[in-house]
């Protein structure tokens, strides 16, 4: 093989390494660049557009980057709200000729449009960009409406066009349509710099990175079209590097080569230069401008030097040093103060599998490390079964963590049928039988079991289970989801039953694990935490009278969790059939007796069902400043239904829970479970309860569950406190209001003739005090008011 062939097999090489890396780089941090992905995602163009794909069909550019290109067509009709009155879209491809591929009024629908896109295929030829653009010249935008509304072009190409493109793209650009120049595969930059509209800086783009360039495509157009960004959210300008391959003549050195000469017959020797041709990266340093929003962790919410991880728009997790992790903060490690006597019963059967019995070692192995001390109270044994029963290491046997450690690794799989009846009657009456240590002790610490299941039972459980209650046995459950009705029937009681999603999510159930334990002997309440609950009580025909004067009962009953004042707890409650009604608002009733006496009088509606308008009322006329909601505290909506008409209520409770707003589903009787799953959005938001009668015995798990809600951290700006189309700002411990043509803390003053308008900045409670001279001023609220967390990307309510 000679060298020249081997350099040219190593350039090929070389550009196929060169294709896989990014041709424009943004250079910034991760941190950044995980803001612009999140800011993407929130993006979306309402306004009246009309907007032509022209995609670049050439051979040049090949059928891979041809689906890429489309990728990024799609992926930008994302951020469009496609309607015939707002977004119009249609797509044009061109190579040696144009060919229009669908106008913009052929699709009503994102679904329909995306669909088709994906059905356009590559059709190859030369780049004969400058001829497409006299074809816009001449046709305009087929299916498209008159001047008034926006054009804009969006052409992805290499810009390597075998025609010229200067004076067509000067006319297009002079009849005020909007045009970007995105380019695909190794773009020839400076033919798309004379494409695009000014300035070129924020109307050229690189489709390799479709979430970046739908980004910055929607950032430029923010300014002149399109309300795409959402309050604290902003346009900022990044270095970046463009890159295109070109290919250069490279002088390789000077070889003989031999010559004639004026002699007859004669040839000399000379020295002759020899060049070759390869290919090279060149660079165009430029700016970048894109959309950057606050990512959950701008707020800095882990604790005790716990390094926050972002997980999208609204999530996060801690990473948490050695000897914290006691919550999702990195709070202290967890421990257990209480004095139990404390038996793990671990499924060993051939249902859960070996991979399932490893796990559950691990879990409990994790679980003790991380709540047992060296002076622990606590005294902890060890049982497993199968068709059979085993005390492995009795309660009180191990004192110190590590010996404990090594009796469980000891531990082997049994396999076998799930006797879970029988091994609960064992441990029942040999489990304790040795501990604890003293005598004087005995009998006087609770004792309990947890039992680790993964397989259904194969013997009863529900009367040997109660038989094992009554001998003042504590059982608590852990399984996985499927396992819900089974533990529940063994606990007798569901705040007693601890289930997880996935096998990972099992060792996330740690903390609740350890709270259950010792809280057995003092209840949990929220008493002072502050909240802001709506009730939405279903009140149709399809509860009926008696069914619905138990959902009345069921939330008099569970007011009396919270203390309700202004400072603390304010209630709220709706009923609705097929409209919503507001029996009292947030700011109504200050006291427990008044929420009462007013839940009394909420009245039954009968007709038809729907929680979409009853979620709608609430997001609408219910979470808002102006009646009564509080900025800077937790708020959650507990829909009380028998799942009748939640079809279409799952896009206003994505849109609560997008204002952070929690909505909790409460479903009794036979509703299906995957559409109060889309409802509640999370299976730690559902309760599905078989009849009206069993609804009492869930009430300490719901109230559980909203006042671990109530203590998580919030936002101030979200649900948007401003009226009138004001945005939200945040800042260190405060928010203002940014009003246009309105004035007041909350833009809820109209700007009179001569005025300006005003923002002010104020904390996140804010109870009005005059002084002596009439000024008015805003004071923080009570300590426990004022968490709050830049966590969620922000966005605007009304």
């Amino acid at each position: 093989m000679s060298l020249l062939s081997f350099e040219s097999i190593c350039t090929l090489l070389l550009s196929q390494v060169f294709l896989v890396l990014g041709i424009q780089e943004i250079h910034a941090d991760q941190e950044m660049i995980d803001k612009i992905s999140a800011a993407g995602q929130l993006m979306q163009c309402s306004a009246s557009l009309d907007v032509l794909f022209v995609l670049d069909g050439s051979y040049s550019i090949g059928k891979g980057s041809f689906e890429r290109s489309k990728h990024f067509a799609s992926k930008l009709c994302d951020a469009f709200d496609i309607h015939p009155d707002r977004v119009r879209v249609g797509m044009m491809q061109f190579s040696s000729t144009p060919r229009l591929e669908f106008s913009l009024d052929s699709y009503r629908t994102k679904q329909d449009l995306k669909e088709r896109i994906q059905r356009v295929v590559f059709r190859g030829g030369s780049t004969e960009t400058g001829r497409a653009l006299k074809y816009i010249l001449c046709k305009g935008f087929p299916g498209g409406r008159n001047s008034s509304v926006p054009q804009v072009l969006i052409i992805i190409s290499d810009g390597k066009s075998q025609d010229s493109t200067a004076v067509p793209a000067v006319q297009v650009k002079e009849r005020h349509i909007v045009v970007f120049a995105v380019g695909i595969r190794f773009p020839r930059w400076e033919e798309l710099d004379v494409l695009a509209s000014e300035p070129t800086e924020q109307h050229v783009l690189f489709a390799g990175d479709a979430s970046d360039a739908a980004n910055g495509l929607c950032s430029t157009l923010t300014a002149s079209v399109c309300s795409t960004t959402a309050p604290g959210c902003k346009v900022e300008s990044h270095p970046c590097e463009r890159r295109t391959l070109e290919t250069v003549k490279e002088l390789a050195g000077n070889y003989v080569c031999w010559k004639g000469s004026k002699q007859p017959n004669a040839v000399g020797a000379s020295l002759c230069p020899f060049y070759r041709w390869k290919k090279v990266l060149i660079k165009h340093p430029s700016r970048c401008f894109r959309t950057v929003c606050p990512d959950p962790c701008d707020s800095q919410p882990c604790q005790n030097g716990g390094t926050c991880v972002p997980e999208g728009l609204h999530k996060y997790h801690c990473l948490c040093p050695v000897g914290h992790g006691g919550d999702i903060h990195c709070a202290p490690k967890l421990s257990l103060e209480c004095s139990v006597d404390l038996l793990f019963l671990i499924d060993s059967s051939a249902g859960v599998t070996l991979e399932g019995f490893l796990r559950y070692k691990a879990f409990l192995k994790r679980f003790l490390q991380a709540v047992m001390g060296q002076d622990s109270p606590v005294n902890v044994g060890v049982a497993q079964y199968s068709s059979s029963v085993r005390i492995a290491i009795e309660v009180g046997q191990h004192k110190d963590v590590f010996s404990l450690m090594k009796s469980i690794d000891a531990l082997n799989f049994s396999g076998g049928g799930a006797l879970t009846g029988r091994a609960l009657q064992y441990v029942a009456q040999h489990g304790f039988r040795s501990s604890p240590a003293f005598a004087e002790e005995q009998g006087n610490l609770p004792r309990v079991v947890v039992l680790l299941t993964g397989s259904k039972s194969q013997d009863s459980v529900a009367e040997v289970a109660k038989h094992v209650r009554d001998q003042d046995l504590i059982l608590i459950g852990v399984g996985s989801s499927f396992m819900r009705a089974e533990l529940t029937k063994v606990t007798g009681s569901p705040k007693q039953t601890i289930v997880y999603s996935d096998p990972q999510d099992l060792f996330n159930r740690i903390p609740q694990l350890q709270r259950r334990i010792c809280s057995l002997d003092s209840p949990e309440g929220c008493q002072a935490q502050s909240l802001d609950l709506v009730f939405a009580v279903d009140a149709s025909a399809g509860v009926g009278l008696e069914n619905f004067l138990r959902l009345r009962g069921f939330v008099r009953s569970s007011s009396l969790h919270f203390s309700i004042n202004r400072d603390v707890t304010q209630i709220a409650l709706v009923c609705y059939g097929s409209k919503a009604h507001t029996a009292f608002a947030l700011d109504t009733h200050t006291s427990s007796a008044a929420v009462l006496q007013a839940t009394n009088q909420l009245p039954f509606l009968g007709g038809s069902a729907s929680a979409a308008a009853a979620l709608l009322h609430v997001f609408s006329d219910l979470m808002t400043v102006q009646k009564g909601a509080r900025p800077g505290v937790n708020k959650v909506v507990v829909v009380l239904t028998n799942g009748g008409g939640m079809e279409d209520a799952a896009a206003p409770a994505q849109q609560l829970r997008h204002n952070g707003i929690l909505v909790f589903v409460v479903a009794v009787g036979d509703a299906q479970r995957d559409v109060l799953l889309r409802v509640a959005g999370s299976p730690d938001y559902l309760v599905h309860i078989s009849s009206y009668e069993d609804l009492q015995y869930h009430q300490d798990l719901i109230m559980e569950r909203i006042c671990e809600e109530a203590k998580s951290p919030v936002n101030l700006c979200k649900p948007n406190p401003c009226m009138n189309q004001g945005v939200c700002i945040l800042g260190p411990g405060s928010y203002r209001c940014e009003c246009h043509g309105w004035e007041g803390p909350h833009c809820e003053s109209r700007v009179l003739r001569g005025g300006s308008p005003r923002s002010q900045v104020f904390p996140p409670r804010f109870p009005a005090h005059w002084s002596s001279g009439g000024s008015r001023h805003f004071s923080k609220a009570p300590r426990h008011t004022r968490r709050h967390k830049g966590s969620e990307a922000l966005t605007q309510m009304h």
